[in-house]
């Protein structure tokens, strides 16, 4: 063992590349993206570093082509399933006593084949199996991604330094264990980069982890699984179970060696985990750990004193990259009747200008939906708000599933500041504005901190400081991550830790030493090296 102390300095964020046309990540990132569409994926569970081909198989279709499928994977059954958790407790053995540098080197490793070798095998894969344009599968998949793997590392380091003071007579330290069992990851679709943190936070602190990856992901995560292999994770670290939530949560949240789960998913799912934690609670040998990062209405509140080109640009933006379909989305905004008018007309501007199709055509800003439930759900919302008299259409309102599924950018005005897609979660491209008075500024803040359940992120535009200041002050509980003229989208690791309360999750900041810490189960060791051998107090010796 290596009895250096070891300085991990903080990392830089991964520089995003141009992609302009003619430069040479353009081309391998298009020759990526036609390699990856003729080829047809066959994806196994991988459960201890053995591939399980179960034959119970689910094709991967690309959104914006759901005609075309370029690879399937197999489901995890409860039969393969039953090998995880022995898999990962038997990895646990070795994981958990390594060093900690050793640990941070495989992370480091795997952030460098990520930004070389594999940068534009991660983002075709997400690019044609989520739908994300060139410029959001970067700063997803995989710049994000190295910097949750980069800066994991250093905060760690940061947490390992941690030790209590000493006293006369004793010598005192703490000790950073992992949790005692195996930590559940149940990964998103939307994000590439948080399918790798939800399973890379837990394992830098020496768990082990059973991966739930989102069956609209599994194309962009295996190819993650595979590059942690090539770093040099040992087998059975990370175990990774494609397959139907029920059959796998039924098995492994009745386990008793069950630690923890790290999840980023819908409200109903994380509240419907949480139940049956609950109902097994006498089943565990330690508490689960529950992190869950879950919804979002995300809003701007612009004040008077804003400047109507940049509310527009960032409302748009923060509405409508990827669809609308990040957690931190725009979706419900807030605007002085003083400035309405130009604002409006910036945005639809800007929307009649957007192109929207397949993401092999780099000029489309808008691209697919993730899939057929979704688009319907979507187009739900925006048939209500036709139907509704409280509301009508600044832009868009229509939507096409006959190739890909595809929905235009969307703006509702309404009447009502409690309207159902001012308070209820879309995930699309959907965003809803409400007008105020000028002179009920005050009202308006107050509206918008009781009108949704959730408190992810917000943002406020103002010129006036001093205004912008108090507007944050009062929406405290409003949003985990508030922006002062900026969109609410578009946290940076180590920059802005990110998650919110509420309805929105458990708030413990990925992208920061907070999330770590829920992975790990300290111990205080204390040695004194000269035991008492007189139970007396000394004023009671004569």
């Amino acid at each position: 063992m290596n009895n250096a102390i070891y300085n991990f300095n903080a990392p830089a964020n991964e520089p995003v590349l141009g992609y302009l046309n003619g430069s040479a990540e353009r081309q391998l990132l298009m020759d990526e993206i036609g390699r990856q569409s003729d080829a047809f994926a066959d994806i196994p569970c991988i459960i201890g570093g053995r591939e399980f081909y179960t034959g119970n198989t689910t094709n991967i279709i690309l959104p914006h082509d759901h005609q075309k499928a370029i690879g399937k994977f197999h489901n995890v059954t409860e039969e393969v399933l039953k090998n995880a958790s022995a898999s990962a407790m038997e990895a646990h053995k070795v994981w958990s006593d390594l060093s900690w540098t050793v640990r941070a080197s495989i992370l480091l490793k795997a952030a460098e084949l990520i930004s070389g070798k594999y940068r534009h095998v991660i983002n075709a894969s997400t690019m044609l199996g989520q739908s994300k344009n060139i410029f959001q599968s970067e700063i997803d998949g995989v710049c994000e991604t190295i910097d949750f793997l980069k800066y994991n590392a250093y905060f760690a380091s940061r947490i390992y330094e941690i030790q209590p003071r000493s006293f006369y007579n004793q010598l005192n330290k703490m000790e950073f264990r992992p949790l005692e069992g195996f930590v559940f990851t149940v990964s998103p679709f939307n994000f590439t980069s948080i399918a790798a943190n939800l399973n890379m936070a837990p394992v830098m602190m020496g768990n082990t982890t059973i991966w739930k990856p989102a069956s609209t992901a599994v194309l962009s995560n295996y190819y993650l699984m595979k590059v942690f292999q090539e770093a040099g994770m040992p087998d059975g670290v990370i175990n990774f179970i494609p397959g139907r939530g029920a059959v796998i949560s039924n098995v492994l949240l009745k386990d008793p060696l069950l630690a923890g789960i790290h999840f980023t998913g819908s409200n109903n799912t994380f509240n419907h985990l949480w139940k049956q934690v609950a109902a097994n609670l006498g089943e565990y040998r330690s508490y689960p750990r529950l992190v869950g990062e879950t919804g979002g209405k995300d809003f701007i509140f612009v004040h008077p004193s804003a400047d109507p080109l940049e509310v527009a640009v960032n409302a748009i933006r923060g509405a409508f990259e990827y669809q609308g379909q990040k957690c931190s989305a725009a979706s419900r905004m807030y605007v002085p009747e003083s400035l309405w008018p130009e604002i409006k007309s910036l945005m639809q501007d800007m929307c009649r200008d957007m192109k929207t199709g397949d993401i092999r055509d780099p000029e489309n800003f808008i691209n697919a939906v993730i899939d057929e439930s979704s688009f319907d759900n979507i187009m739900g919302y925006i048939d209500f708000a036709k139907e509704s008299g409280d509301a009508r259409f600044i832009s868009g309102g229509r939507g096409d599933k006959r190739k890909g599924y595809f929905i235009e950018p969307t703006i509702i005005e309404t009447t009502d500041p409690f309207f159902k897609t001012m308070q209820e979660e879309i995930f699309g491209p959907v965003l809803t504005v409400w007008v105020y008075p000028d002179n009920k500024l005050d009202e308006a803040v107050n509206i918008c901190d009781k009108t949704s359940p959730y408190g992810l992120t917000g943002a406020v535009f103002g010129r006036d400081r001093v205004a912008a200041s108090r507007i944050c002050e009062s929406l405290r509980y409003a949003a985990g991550n508030f922006y002062i003229n900026d969109k609410p989208t578009g946290a940076i690791v180590g920059l802005q830790p990110f998650g919110g309360a509420r309805a929105s999750g458990t708030n413990d900041k990925a992208g920061g030493e907070f999330n770590l810490i829920r992975w790990i189960s300290p111990r205080t060791i204390k040695e004194t090296f000269v035991p008492a051998t007189d139970y007396r107090y000394d004023y009671m010796k004569h």
